[in-house]
């Protein structure tokens, strides 16, 4: 099996972060589904004092991944973004939504996000 591909820490850190651990509990897998699910690229994770993280946004109530950021994610890479510039995209704020993407999607608003993102990737 191939590494799993971490980033390094480009979010503030105040923006909460919670263990690949913690987000299989949440979601009721096995860990090994969250380090496949970051391999293929649907979530992304990078080590934050040296321990493999997932922003806690990325991570619904319900345990599942935040409905829409695969697909971003996605969209975003296939445009030629990185993964550095698409985790610091989804966390700038943006006074046209307002808030940042991730808010705007965490707002049932992913519709206006996937617009945007495909707007970027052209």
């Amino acid at each position: 099996m191939s590494g799993i591909p971490y980033l390094e820490d480009v979010l503030p850190e105040d923006v909460v972060v919670i263990t690949l651990k913690e987000a299989a509990q949440r979601m009721g897998v096995p860990i090994t589904r969250i380090e496949q699910m970051v391999r293929d690229r649907d979530l992304i994770a990078f080590k934050r004092k040296r321990v493999p993280v997932v922003p806690e946004v990325f991570v619904e109530d319900e345990g599942r991944v935040l409905k829409g950021l695969p697909a971003t994610i996605t969209l975003l890479r296939d445009g030629g973004y990185t993964e550095e510039e698409i985790v610091r995209w989804l966390f700038t704020d943006d006074d046209t939504l307002p808030g940042s993407p991730i808010a705007a999607l965490h707002g049932n608003r992913g519709k206006e996000v996937t617009r945007r993102a495909q707007a970027m990737a052209m």
